[in-house]
């Protein structure tokens, strides 16, 4: 019986003999028989269609209020901790961190880009987020979209990563983001 490190020196000097030198990164990637092309829309999502209310129509199809580029935040392992600029816990998926300059904060947004995501649990995005938060790193046309605690968290939404949104105002709101249950109402 071999070890480990046996069996894959093995390996390791059958494979180099096959080959006369390095092979550049392209001809391998072209050579893959399982490699697929993603398109670009759809990185990273398993966006659905679903049927959009009449107020989410009329935001789809309004010119956008604010282009800005987005970037993630989660809680806890260096992320952020404690309660948003308002005094109140972030919702996942819902608290968005602005610029008050540029987006006023307790601005109920409709954010297209993020309608008919899938979400962790199951869920599907309805495109609402609330403009409850500032950062020292938001300046200008900058977001930030708080994905929930932890790490992995930012897995549903990292394809908003560096990409610049479309956001339309879609009203106010009082007190503090609301709780999924009523979010979209």
């Amino acid at each position: 019986m071999i070890g480990a490190s046996a069996a894959i020196a093995m390996l390791w000097a059958a494979v180099s003999s096959v080959t006369s030198g390095p092979v550049p990164y392209n001809d391998v990637v072209a050579a893959d028989q399982v490699r697929t092309e993603t398109p670009a829309a759809i990185v990273g999502s398993d966006e659905v269609e679903t049927a959009l209310s009449a107020e989410q129509a009329e935001l789809m199809a309004s010119d956008p209020d604010w282009r800005a580029s987005a970037r993630l935040y989660h809680a806890g392992g260096g992320g952020a901790t404690g309660n948003d600029s308002l005094g109140c816990r972030p919702i996942a998926m819902r608290t968005v961190a602005v610029d008050p300059r540029v987006i006023p904060r307790r601005t109920k947004l409709f954010i297209r880009e993020t309608v008919g995501m899938r979400l962790a649990d199951g869920t599907i995005h309805d495109g609402y987020w609330y403009a409850s938060d500032t950062g020292g790193a938001i300046k200008g046309q900058k977001i930030d979209l708080y994905t929930g605690n932890g790490r992995g968290s930012m897995n549903q939404a990292q394809r908003l990563n560096m990409r610049t949104l479309t956001i339309v105002d879609a009203g106010d709101f009082d007190g503090c983001p609301p709780a999924w249950t009523t979010a979209s109402n």
